[in-house]
Order: structure tokens, then sequence, then C-alpha cells
């Protein structure tokens, strides 16, 4: 995690005519960038526009205002990080250690892990003005991982004979996940991806041990 976050402004390898969908997407990948150096309050979409490489004026085509870019960059976020958990998921074992296991390591993927995307959610997260907007553009998509997670724990404690409460199991595994998430992001000296997966293993060992150590799931015997 200790790639950097900031880019050479402009790319002079770029196509000069992208489809629509392309720049927007362009621009929002200078989105994040642009909020995990400065934060949501300070990003502006001149800065967005420098670090594209465009001009503001383009910017402005593409998205309006401020308000909208960081909305659908925070959309974007959110549904680049379901797309994420569900691939895991639908190619995973049916068995429910291997289910967990496949969500868990689904945070940890590195298309999703990087420096600039975990800055992003927690300048989002961390913004009181942003509570309304994540609640309305995650809050759904953040219920629905819940329910997969609920389910998986579930039946693990069903097929485990586990005295604890799933709920409570599944509640504390995601604040976990989400804990590694900011501690790789604010700490001094932050530890590895791999760390954090350990530190999770941990977590799910705790509830699942006939299932988990802190390495990962066991096989089965």
């Amino acid at each position: 995690m200790n790639e950097a976050i900031s880019k050479p402004k402009g790319d002079p390898t770029q196509p000069r005519k992208l489809s629509r969908a392309a720049r927007r997407q362009q621009l929002i990948e200078s989105t994040i960038e642009t909020i995990a150096e400065r934060g949501y309050a300070r990003t502006t979409l001149t800065d967005v526009a420098n670090r594209a490489g465009l001009s503001h004026g383009l910017v402005n085509f593409h998205f309006e205002t401020k308000e909208k870019l960081l909305t659908e960059t925070l959309t974007f976020l959110s549904e680049e990080y379901r797309a994420n958990w569900v691939a895991a998921l639908a190619v995973a074992p049916d068995a429910p250690a291997q289910q967990l296991d496949a969500l868990i390591r689904a945070d940890f993927n590195p298309d999703i892990c990087t420096s600039a995307r975990l800055a992003a959610w927690c300048a989002y997260w961390g913004e009181a003005q942003c509570r309304p907007l994540y609640q309305e553009h995650c809050g759904s998509n953040d219920a629905e991982y819940f329910r997969a997670m609920l389910g998986i724990c579930e039946r693990l404690a069903a097929e485990g004979r586990y005295g604890y409460n799933p709920t409570l199991a599944a509640r504390v595994l995601r604040v976990t996940l989400e804990g590694v998430w900011l501690d790789m992001m604010t700490m001094n000296t932050p530890y590895s991806r791999a760390e954090a997966l350990t530190t999770v293993y941990a977590c799910a060992a705790a509830f699942f041990p006939h299932h988990f150590t802190q390495d990962g799931p066991k096989t089965p015997a």
C-alpha cells in the first residue's frame, strides 16, 4: 500500500479523442486521485481537469458541477466495490467457508485496495456533509453486502454448530474489514495488505474455529 497517490498531469500517450463514456471514466479516476490528495472539501473542478490534462470546460461539459462529479465518483466507487465482491462470490465454491474466504479476499483485490481508492473512501466517510449523499447512493449496496455476509455466517454457524449469534459475527467481520482499510490509510507505518488479510482471518477464526485459522480457511477433512 505504498504506491504513490499522485500521477503526472496528463498523459501524452492518450488518444486525443475518447468516447463519452471513456472520457467520463477518465475524469472519475482523476477525481478519485484528487480527493485522495486534497480531500473532499478542497477538490475543485480545476484540480480534476489539471490532473487529467484536460480543460476546465470539458469537465463542466461532462459533469456540469462539482457536486455532480463528486456524486458520480462516489456512485462509481460503490458500484465497483459491489461488482468486485459479487464476482468473487460467483466463482468461489459453494461451501460457506470458501464463500466467506472469497468475500474477505475481495476487499484486498489490488484493483480495489489501492492508496487512492482507500483515501477517497475515507474522505467520503469522514465528511459530515457526505453522509446523506453516502446513504442515498451506497445504502442499498451496503445492505446487500451485509445480507450476503449474514447468509454465509448463518450457514457456517449451522454447519459448525457454533453458539455465536451469526448476526453479530457478520457485523464484527464487516467492521473488521472496514477497520483494516482505515488502518492501511491512516497509520504512520501501515501494515501490508497480507497482514491486513491475516487480521481479518483471525477475526473469522475467533467465530468459526472449525473452519478458519489466521492463515485462512481450513482444508476440509
